[in-house]
């Protein structure tokens, strides 16, 4: 038996007709960019979140860089960002032609330590960039309250965290503006590229929607030299298939979740995700730590069990960011966790049966 680190396959066969029946809507309707699909998916996606606005874009690096060129963030400004997450995170910053200053984790939550970023604020800083890694949100009430105290904004990049509860709100609402990705293998994934920013502010809406649509209102109109990025009508179409569904998929994360979290808290071997009692995670991912990572992914791939890490390198260490000068020893904390995660099966179809084999065959490490 094959365990699949992530079965794409399987979403789509167990909804097969109503994919079908959006594709055939869309391929019918004659009209694929900046339709009724798009308005109506975020329409849709801005209630889920419980915000007013949502602008579908791109891909997700495109939403993050839109809301920090929307707001004015550019060259010879600071934007504060965890020192561990996808490199995302810090080329949208780059893109916007600002600097990405980092801070360190929380060892335990892996999210970005709020009590290290008050320290890493200089005049230059603009705004903080929390990530909420693996489909857990990052303690947001204390970010937004160092923000407020030095006039910076927040702005959530919530590509692994679609439904996610912070106190029982949900991701997107939680700052002045959020990034999602609907990169295909995201809880609410789409069937390629796409992404979306939610906010509550109306000026900051506009000029993102403006921004991504080649700077341009009006058609051949263009107010300032803009990019194109834009959800396209096909994706969004299979986007509000999956969106009806990514609560019960979410919950079924859950159990999976759950499942992993009582078979391995015997494990001395296996440090395992620390969830606070204020956040509800949707599981995006489920991530262990042991400094036998690579023992450990070994045994499970000759066992065929799919797995993933995320990430191995940080952004600091990346050759992308040589420039930046830093060196090993940087980000202690940050480095550690990157050589000691793993991230194992984790979906709303993955079987119980197939579950058990990635347990079974970890214990017998």
């Amino acid at each position: 038996m094959k365990v699949p680190f992530l079965d794409l396959h399987a979403q789509y066969l167990e909804i097969k007709d109503e994919f079908d029946a959006a594709y055939a809507r869309v391929m019918d309707s004659g009209w694929y960019i900046l339709g009724k699909e798009v308005e109506a998916f975020e329409a849709e996606f801005a209630s889920y979140c419980q915000v007013k606005h949502c602008i579908g874009v791109g891909n997700g690096l495109d939403a993050l860089q839109l809301i920090l060129r929307a707001s004015g963030i550019g060259s010879g400004d600071e934007v504060i960002v965890p020192a561990h997450t996808y490199i995302a995170t810090w080329l949208a910053v780059t893109y916007s032609g600002a600097k990405p200053v980092p801070v360190e984790p929380d060892e335990h939550t892996n999210n970005i330590d709020s009590s290290c970023i008050e320290s890493a604020i200089t005049a230059r800083t603009r705004a903080i960039m929390p990530v909420h890694l693996y489909g857990q949100p990052a303690d947001m009430d204390s970010i937004n309250e160092i923000a407020v105290r030095y006039g910076l904004k927040v702005f959530e990049d919530a590509a692994q965290a679609h439904g996610a509860k912070y106190k029982g709100q949900r991701t997107g609402g939680l700052a002045d503006a959020a990034g999602f990705s609907f990169y295909p293998g995201k809880n609410l994934g789409a069937f390629g590229d796409g992404g979306a920013v939610t906010t509550n502010d109306d000026v900051l809406a506009e000029k993102i929607r403006m921004l991504g649509n080649y700077g341009s209102r009006i058609k051949y109109h263009n107010n300032v030299k803009g990019f194109n990025s834009r959800l396209d009508e096909l994706q969004a179409a299979m986007l509000r298939v999956k969106l009806r569904r990514l609560d019960e998929w979410n919950a079924r994360r859950k159990r999976a979740a759950t499942q992993y979290l009582d078979q391995f808290k015997t494990e001395t071997d296996i440090v395992l995700p620390v969830v606070p009692s204020w956040v509800e995670p949707v599981w995006h991912l489920f991530v262990i730590k042991s400094p036998h990572r690579n023992e450990l992914q070994k045994h499970l791939a000759e066992a065929g069990v799919g797995t993933m890490l995320h990430y191995p390198i940080p952004p600091h260490l990346q050759d992308a960011y040589a420039e930046s000068g830093y060196r090993v020893g940087a980000f202690p904390i940050a480095e550690k966790i990157s050589q000691n995660v793993l991230s194992l099966p984790m979906g709303p179809h993955l079987a119980k049966r197939q579950q058990q084999l990635v347990v079974n065959t970890l214990k017998e490490v």
